[in-house]
């Protein structure tokens, strides 16, 4: 098993990217190679007493900043490290990528050059919102427009994932709205209801509001990707409020001090569940080969828990569950569509 981290791409790039490389490396004892300016990479090592034994370098000229547009990898900066390790990774010199870069130019070179998987129509970023029970959010950014239909194709891999990677069986499929009843939302809301509700190879549970999202009400939570980001961080930020308004109600003064001791185990977990560096990265689901994407802000324990989660959908055969639900649904769509010109009606 080989992994292709961009150590240059990201808030903490690259001596957090590269300490968490080589953390994974050691760790979990699979391949990684680390891709990026070379010099500096060594520079860095050097610097920070890190040794690359662990890890295989391969030079990259340029760098996708945030600000870059999502072509920028095709075109202008085809050299950057995302790029070149996008390529790599087609052409079969590793099996799987983790970037804590560009989202859009994350998605715009996989899907140009790695490719979906066939019959998939678009990608979507699966990210994990870590409630007492975990919750994965389809789309988290990808796809700022998306149909009824990609919204079902996100509900079937969704599935797929939290099945093949968190071990549920059958997991709940609900549908992002304002309100929790069929007639509500607008008209992509509506028609994907009507669509997911009768649709029997997935467990839909209808329509969640905003508030129940953190109460168990589903597994598989769909939503179009600018609704999503935006949840995702207001959930990110909600988070760290949270943590932070604790950390000044325990220190205001000597009684409160000593309840914080008392209470240090069970706020430790606390933090920890609200740590979005514990899940590490966010799987491109549809992708024909594995892509990660990690936090911006990624630190060296976040990279390594990328690894981590990259191994275990290396290890779910998830992508192999994919190509067959599109091939069915390719092979259903034609069947209905032979079926409404022999009977002489118009294809809906």
């Amino acid at each position: 098993m080989k992994i292709i981290i961009d150590v240059m791409s990201g808030d903490h790039a690259p001596l957090e990217l590269l300490k968490g490389a080589i953390m994974a490396a050691e760790e979990y004892r699979v391949s990684v190679t680390v891709v990026g300016d070379q010099a500096t990479i060594e520079r860095v090592a050097v610097e920070n007493a890190l040794s690359l034994s662990s890890v295989e370098v391969v030079h990259a000229d340029d760098v996708i900043g945030m600000e870059d547009k999502p072509l920028a990898i095709i075109h202008e900066k085809s050299e950057s490290s995302m790029g070149v390790g996008l390529r790599m990774l087609q052409r079969g010199e590793g099996d799987a990528f983790v970037s804590a870069g560009n989202t859009g130019a994350l998605l715009a070179g996989a899907t140009l050059l790695v490719r979906r998987i066939k019959g998939i129509r678009r990608a979507a970023i699966a990210t994990v919102l870590p409630f007492p029970q975990p919750v994965l959010w389809m789309d988290a950014g990808a796809n700022l427009n998306v149909t009824p239909d990609d919204l079902e194709q996100f509900a079937y891999m969704g599935s797929f994932y939290m099945e093949k990677v968190h071990g549920l069986s059958r997991p709940r499929v609900g549908l992002l709205n304002n309100g929790a009843e069929a007639t509500k939302g607008l008209p992509l809301q509506l028609e994907a209801y009507e669509k997911l509700s009768v649709n029997e190879d997935f467990h839909f549970v209808g329509n969640i509001e905003g508030k129940d999202i953190p109460f168990d009400s589903c597994d598989v939570l769909l939503a179009d990707g600018f609704t999503g980001n935006i949840v995702l961080k207001y959930t990110e930020g909600m988070g760290k409020f949270m943590l932070s308004t604790l950390k000044q109600l325990f220190t205001q003064n000597a009684a409160t001090k000593v309840a914080a001791i008392a209470m240090k185990k069970q706020l430790s977990a606390m933090k920890k569940q609200f740590d979005a560096s514990e899940y590490g990265g966010a799987p491109l689901l549809g992708i024909s080969k594995p892509v990660i994407k990690a936090h911006g802000s990624s630190d060296a324990k976040a990279v390594k828990n990328a690894v981590l989660q990259t191994i275990a959908f290396l290890s779910s055969g998830m992508n192999r569950e994919i190509a067959r639900m599109a091939a069915e649904l390719d092979l259903k769509e034609r069947e209905k569509k032979k079926a409404e010109s022999e009977n002489g009606t118009e294809p809906v």
